[in-house]
């Protein structure tokens, strides 16, 4: 008797509640539920810390959330060129359109990982030299940043946003929809 062969006779009965409609209804709410959660994050971050978040570092929400309807806009069928005739690119630039959606949404997670750590996280600087020759870091943290949440957001907002994409596109069934 192999390893392969102890799970052999298992019976796991089937997800019955992620079956059919079903499975569009709850990946859509999950994808939704995770979306909402990733901005009012950011927003409560902002509202409870004003001016510790740089209005710049709010595009890596709206560009993931750009990301989501980017990936979401392109069908298996129009990727896989099955049911996508027209247009002036076809098949390819479904292709394209999606992989410029996924290239946007790990941008944006990676940039908001970037902003976390290089921000909020690490605020030690260089002092310069001591009297003794020395150079001695210490950690002095710039005034307007008082907490390391904002930066925790953002990088929530953002992983959750990625997250809901990636249900909301591979977590729904299109065999529905003919």
């Amino acid at each position: 008797m192999g390893l392969g062969d102890c799970l052999e006779n298992l019976n796991i009965p089937p997800c019955v509640w992620f079956e059919g409609d079903r499975r569009n209804a709850y990946a859509a709410m999950v994808a939704g539920f995770l979306f909402s959660i990733g901005w009012w994050l950011i927003i409560d971050a902002s509202c409870v810390h004003p001016g510790s978040i740089i209005f710049g570092y709010h595009l890596c929400g709206v560009v993931g959330t750009i990301s989501l309807i980017m990936v979401n806009s392109v069908t298996n069928a129009q990727f896989r060129g099955d049911s996508y005739e027209g247009g002036c690119i076809g098949s390819r630039g479904a292709k394209f359109w999606l992989f410029l959606g996924f290239v946007m949404g790990f941008a944006s997670v990676i940039a908001s990982c970037w902003i976390l750590f290089a921000v909020y996280v690490s605020s030690a600087q260089k002092v310069g030299p001591t009297p003794s020759g020395a150079t001695s870091t210490t950690t002095i943290a710039p005034p307007h940043l008082e907490s390391s949440w904002p930066g925790v957001a953002l990088f929530l907002e953002n992983a959750f946003i990625f997250i809901a994409s990636l249900i909301y596109k591979f977590g729904r069934s299109e065999d529905m929809w003919s």
